[in-house]
This record gives C-alpha cells, sequence and structure tokens, in this order.
C-alpha cells in the first residue's frame, strides 16, 4: 500500500475490537486552507521531542492538536511497517493490522513524555507491538471463544504433547483435566474451541523472515515490554520520589532497551542486583498510584 493512502487508511475505523485512536489530523475539518498550511509547515519544522511538547500544551480539541499528532503518525510510520512486517504471513490483511498498528502509536504519542528524554521510538515499539498482539490474541478465533477457553487451549495442547511422550499413547480426558487442574467442562470447551479455531497452524510462522513469529506467540502470553511500559504522565507524579540510581534503571530498562546485565555493566553492578532495584523501583510506583486512583487516568 502506498504511503499516500495511510492518511485516508488512518482516518478510518480502527478494526472491530478497537477504540477509536485518541487523535487524528483527520477529525477536524478546516475552514481556511491558507492558515492550515502554515501552521503544518511550521510544526513540521520542529523536532520529534518539540513536537511532542507543543502536543501535549495544546487544547485536546485544538485542530494545531491534529496537525502535531498527524506529522508525529507520518514520521513514525515506518516504526508501524517495520512491526507489521513480521505478521505479513499471517491471513490477517496488512491493511488491518497497519489499522491496529497505528492504534498503539497514537497510545504511545498521548502517553509519552519527552522530558524522560528517551526517545519516542524506544516508548512506541512495544506499545505498536503490544497493540498487534492483543489483536491476534482476540482476533485469531473464527467464532467468539471465551479468553479463559482460548488459554486452556493452548495449555492443553502442550499437555497432550507431554502426557503422550510420558505415557506412549494419547491421554485420556480425565488425564489431561488432572494434569491441567480444570474441570471436564472446561476442557470440553477448549477442545470445542480447537475444533472451530483456524486452521492456520499454531507452529506455522507468520512471516517468511529467518527468525520470523508463529501465531503461538501472539496467543499465550502477556507481552512483557506493553505491560511494563511506564504511562509516563502517571508516574511524573512520584518519579522524584524515586533514587536517582533507579530512575536511570527504569529509564534504561524499559525506554533504552537494555537487558539487566548492560544495565549492571554500565553502573558496576550485578545483574541480580539491577533485578532487585528494578523490582523495588516498579514496587514502589505501583503502591503509590494505587495509593492515587486519581494518577491512573491516562490521557489516552
Amino acid at each position: 500500500m502506498s504511503s499516500s493512502l495511510e492518511p485516508s487508511l488512518r482516518a478510518q475505523s480502527p478494526p472491530s475490537g478497537h477504540s477509536s485512536p485518541p487523535e487524528t489530523a483527520m477529525t477536524t475539518k478546516a475552514t481556511s486552507t491558507a492558515p492550515i498550511l502554515g501552521t503544518q509547515a511550521e510544526l513540521a519544522q520542529l523536532a520529534d521531542d518539540e513536537l511532542l511538547i507543543r502536543f501535549r500544551a495544546l487544547p485536546r480539541d485544538s485542530h494545531e492538536r491534529s496537525v502535531a499528532c498527524e506529522i508525529l503518525v507520518q514520521r513514525y510510520e515506518r516504526l508501524v511497517r517495520s512491526c507489521v512486517r513480521q505478521y505479513r504471513g499471517s491471513p490477517e490483511p496488512v491493511e488491518d493490522l497497519m489499522q491496529v498498528g497505528y492504534v498503539g502509536l497514537l497510545k504511545a504519542i498521548n502517553n509519552y513524555d519527552p522530558s524522560f528524554g528517551s526517545g519516542l521510538s524506544a516508548y512506541a515499539a512495544p506499545c505498536v507491538s503490544g497493540e498487534i498482539k492483543r489483536h491476534f490474541r482476540d482476533k485469531r478465533w473464527q467464532v467468539h471463544v471465551r479468553r479463559s477457553a482460548q488459554e486452556l487451549l493452548l495449555e492443553m495442547r502442550k499437555a497432550t504433547e507431554a502426557l503422550t511422550h510420558t505415557l506412549g499413547r494419547t491421554p485420556t480426558d480425565e488425564e489431561l483435566a488432572e494434569r491441567l487442574g480444570c474441570s471436564p467442562e472446561d476442557l470440553l470447551e477448549a477442545k470445542q474451541a480447537d475444533m472451530v479455531f483456524s486452521a492456520y497452524s499454531l507452529d506455522a510462522p507468520l512471516s517468511d523472515r529467518d527468525d520470523p513469529a508463529q501465531l503461538s506467540d501472539v496467543l499465550g502470553d502477556e507481552d512483557a515490554e506493553m505491560e511494563h511500559a511506564i504511562d509516563m504522565e502517571a508516574v511524573s507524579t512520584h518519579w522524584d520520589e524515586l533514587p536517582e540510581r533507579e530512575q536511570r534503571i527504569l529509564v534504561m530498562r524499559f525506554y533504552g532497551n537494555l537487558t539487566q546485565a548492560e544495565i549492571g555493566a554500565r553502573l558496576g553492578i550485578s545483574q541480580m542486583h539491577v533485578s532487585r532495584l528494578l523490582t523495588r523501583a516498579l514496587g514502589h510506583l505501583r503502591s503509590r498510584l494505587l495509593d492515587s486512583p486519581d494518577d491512573l487516568v491516562r490521557s489516552a
């Protein structure tokens, strides 16, 4: 799909199950062409962080805010395409996945605080990937199947393989239910889900890359990066309560995409020590946010 078609694509409603993107430049019609072109030209000259600061300072119903958002979306189109590309071999239309990816990008634009200085790209990548993964978890079923049954199906397949290897035969339903710790009724629902699930194999690659993602990669597990991506606006209230070293560790881990071992090497401490400091910092922020429910309201 050519880039010239992207504005109209982003203006469409996202695939079923996703809320409308929080910002698009297409939602506000201009009454005068000249001022719009002037505003767009001015904003286009700004660096990402300057544009984000301007974006966050503007009223939500401001046309200038919508234009700023559209410029950012255009700049990060390549990032969205990169995230979508690993799933290009899936039955899902690329256009739909692009729409889902843009939803994740728009959430990142609304939540990212440039004052943290790690860059929008580092923050947006897990947001976009997480949105696509949730889409696959929710939409790869040909009929409506409860999330619990979807997850139990994946566990059932693993248990069936393990028991078959151990017993030298196909396990009975009773043996499977005991292994899974579920009721016969839940096991039956999982088996029914298996029957209606797309014939597309869970082990089939979702692209033709050397290291393609598999459908099982996006159906069963939560996206750890997405779950831990810090809502910058909410956290900023309590950020200064953390020691400077813990602030640096959080930034390097979640927005610099460094491993705990890499962080330890930079700070001259062990990976285990980094893990303890991360746990302590995240625990403090979580408890403070839970103590202040109003801080949990996101700007998206």
